[in-house]
C-alpha cells in the first residue's frame, strides 16, 4: 500500500492486486508497538483501515485478483490472476515494472493432522477472531505464538500454548504478559504427535457438528482438548507463482530495476510494517527516479 501511495503521488497509477484483502499479516497483530505515530500503540486491524482510507482517497486502483503465475517474456511481465470482480476467468497482465510484496505463508503442517480435524486447524489467528468462550490450543513458542494467545483471551477464549522445546523464543514482553492472563496455560517439552476427532460429549455420534465436538491432541507427555488449533511454527517467502524464467533471472532483473521485492517477501526475521513501508517506498522511488532519467 505505502509503494503503491508513493506511485500515485508520482503520476505513475500502479494497480494493486490482491487476492483477499489489504493488509497481509496485521490482521494478526493484537498491537503494533514500534510503527512512529501511535504512542499507545495500535491494532493491527485498525491500522489497516487508516492505511486503507488513505489509499481510497488519494485514487489507488485496487484490482481483487489472486495471481497465479508470473513470467518474464520480451522484455515484459506476464502476470496471470483468477479474475473475481466481473468473471470467474483467467486475466492476464502485462508490465515492465513489477513489485512483489506477498508475504509469507506458513511452514506446512504435519501430517500427524487427521483430515476431518483439519478444518479447525489453522496457521493465521484471523479466521478465529470473532470466536468465543472456546479452548484453543496454539502450537508454537515465538511471538505469533503469544501475540495469538493475548488476542484470543479478550473474546474470553482459555489458550494453551505447546512448545516442543524449552526455549521461549517471543519476546520477554510478550511472555510477561501472557503470563499475566489467567487464561492462558504454557508447556514446553510438549510435541504434539496426533490431532483428532474425539466423540461430542452431548452425542454418541462420532461425527463432528458445527457447534458440539472437540479436538484430542496427544502430545508425548499428555493429551489436550480443544474447540481449534493454531500452528506459529515459522514462516516461508511466498513466491511459487513465480516461473522457472523469473527464478533463473531474479537477479538480473532486479538489478535492471525491473522488479522489486519488498516487505516480508524478503526480510526473513526483520517482518515489520515500518520496515515493510520503508521497503516501499523506496521501490517507488527507485522506479521513478529510472522512469525520469
Amino acid at each position: 500500500m505505502t509503494c503503491a501511495l508513493q506511485l500515485h503521488r508520482y503520476g505513475l497509477k500502479p494497480i494493486l492486486l490482491e487476492k483477499r484483502e489489504l493488509g497481509g499479516l496485521l490482521w494478526n497483530a493484537n498491537l503494533v508497538e514500534n510503527y512512529p505515530g501511535f504512542p499507545n500503540g495500535v491494532r493491527g486491524e485498525k491500522l489497516i483501515a487508516l492505511m486503507k482510507k488513505q489509499i481510497e482517497r488519494i485514487g489507488v486502483e485496487v484490482k481483487r485478483e489472486e495471481v497465479t503465475r508470473i513470467d518474464w517474456k520480451e522484455n515484459h511481465f506476464e502476470i496471470t490472476t483468477k479474475y473475481r470482480e466481473a468473471s470467474p476467468w483467467d486475466a492476464i497482465r502485462n508490465t515492465q515494472y513489477l513489485i512483489l510484496a506477498t508475504g509469507t505463508k506458513s511452514r506446512p503442517l504435519p501430517d500427524t493432522i487427521s483430515p476431518e480435524a483439519s478444518k479447525r486447524v489453522f496457521t493465521e489467528v484471523w479466521p478465529l477472531a470473532e470466536v468465543t468462550d472456546k479452548q484453543i490450543v496454539i502450537v508454537g513458542a515465538g511471538d505469533a505464538a503469544f501475540d495469538y494467545a493475548i488476542n484470543l483471551v479478550k473474546k474470553r477464549n482459555f489458550v494453551t500454548i505447546l512448545n516442543r522445546g524449552e526455549t521461549v523464543k517471543c519476546l520477554p514482553l510478550l511472555f510477561e504478559r501472557a503470563a499475566r492472563e489467567p487464561q492462558i496455560q504454557y508447556f514446553a517439552k510438549t510435541n504434539v504427535s496426533q490431532i483428532a476427532f474425539v466423540k461430542s460429549r452431548k452425542s454418541k455420534v462420532t461425527r463432528p457438528s458445527t457447534f458440539d465436538f472437540r479436538l484430542r491432541i496427544d502430545c508425548e507427555t499428555e493429551t489436550f482438548e480443544a474447540d481449534y488449533v493454531l500452528y506459529a511454527i515459522g514462516r516461508v517467502p511466498n513466491v511459487d507463482y513465480l516461473s522457472e524464467e523469473i527464478c533463473r533471472r531474479e537477479n538480473e532483473l532486479v538489478e535492471a530495476g525491473h522488479l522489486y521485492f519488498i516487505g516480508d517477501v524478503k526480510n526473513d526475521l526483520f517482518r515489520q510494517v515500518a520496515i515493510a513501508a520503508g521497503d516501499g517506498l523506496r521501490a517507488a522511488m527507485e522506479i521513478f527516479s529510472r522512469m525520469t532519467k
